[in-house]
């Protein structure tokens, strides 16, 4: 099981550090393909950023200048990093991971077995 944490409210041009750590051990989220996701109220779930163990890869275009994936191994954790957030980036946020770590990253859902239950990210002034 994922748990998301770090969402909250926050004003329009600052910034969240979203993680994804594993609730139960001894799950290591570095053997596995992890992906972040967000759903939009009245949108379908989009995919925003994946990690595998080579590379990174981020969906939407827009989206690299202002998001950062990476991985602390040290604390089992995967971390989404937004910078100048917007109004158009409130949405609950998911982790998810995949199987076959050195597999491409997909934004496809079905690619990833485990989520976790989501957190909210509110951007409003």
């Amino acid at each position: 099981q994922l748990v998301e944490s770090g969402g909250g409210l926050v004003q329009p041009g600052g910034s969240l550090r979203l993680s994804c750590t594993a609730s139960e051990w001894p799950v290591e989220l570095e053997y596995y393909r992890i992906g972040w996701f967000r759903q939009a109220p009245g949108k379908e779930r989009e995919a925003v950023a994946c990690i595998n163990r080579q590379a990174t890869r981020y969906f939407i275009g827009s989206m690299k200048a202002r998001f950062t994936i990476s991985r602390d191994t040290a604390k089992n954790t995967v971390i989404l990093q937004i910078e100048n957030l917007q109004p158009e980036d409130t949405a609950v946020y998911y982790c998810a991971a995949g199987e076959y770590p050195y597999r491409a990253c997909s934004a496809a859902r079905d690619e990833y077995i485990d989520w976790g239950q989501g957190i909210q990210v509110t951007v409003s002034s």
